[in-house]
């Protein structure tokens, strides 16, 4: 995945969860820019950090600069939570997947998986196979990453609706997508977020089957690089 030329800032602060003070080379004042990240987003928003953004000319925008990276004191981060779908999406085509996804293979986007929730992907093979894709970028040292960085019930709201699918015959797949350089292995927060650990552990004794997506990380773009399933047994 490409990003659109990014400009360099500073961060000042975030505030508000989906917005951000930063300061461009050349200004004397701070700028606000959109911050797609529901999350806490522990060591990635710490003040005066480098930042790189994308502009866009939409009028129909409020803010026309978006946060999509940070560089922390253990590598560079993707914040943009939402560039994982098209990150894992590459990866599905690339190959990376080959136990999901086969080559020439049709792959829909946002279907719905339940009453007012969509799923990140379906693939329409056999009996059907969903995917939900989760973006890592909280850094625990020694290349240790964890999700959630917060509490989230729709996150595990997503498990349960993984699990009942599988419930009705379909293949259920969740894809942790690494979107930080410092981090080379995934596990679940329980410490934040027990009942998310608990729902993930159900689904899997279920069937679910997890996988972590590992990727290089630049201000030029974000790349698969390799991916694994987890050892569940």
């Amino acid at each position: 995945m490409n990003f659109p030329p990014l400009r360099r800032a500073s961060l000042v602060r975030r505030y508000k969860r989906f917005l951000a003070d930063v300061m461009l080379p050349e200004d004397d004042t701070p700028v606000c820019a959109h911050c797609p990240n529901t999350g806490a987003m522990s060591g990635c928003q710490t003040a005066e950090s480098v930042v790189w953004l994308s502009y866009h000319e939409n009028p129909k925008r409020k803010l026309p600069w978006t946060w999509e990276l940070v560089e922390t004191e253990t590598g560079l981060a993707c914040i943009h939570s939402a560039r994982a779908n098209d990150i894992v999406e590459e990866a599905l085509r690339q190959g990376y997947f080959p136990s999901l996804f086969a080559g020439g293979a049709e792959l829909q986007r946002e279907v719905k998986i339940a009453e007012g929730s969509r799923a990140d992907f379906f693939i329409p093979a056999d009996s059907g196979l969903y995917v939900e894709v989760k973006s890592v970028t909280l850094h625990r040292g020694e290349g240790s990453g964890a999700f959630p960085d917060a509490v989230s019930a729709r996150a595990t709201r997503h498990l349960v609706e993984l699990q009942a699918a599988m419930q009705r015959g379909h293949r259920a797949a969740l894809v942790f997508a690494v979107l930080h350089a410092g981090i080379s292995r995934v596990a679940p927060a329980g410490d934040i977020d027990p009942a998310y650990a608990s729902a993930l552990r159900r689904a899997i004794a279920s069937g679910l089957e997890v996988y972590t997506l590992l990727n290089d990380i630049t201000v030029g773009g974000i790349y698969p690089v390799t991916a694994h399933r987890w050892d569940t047994r």
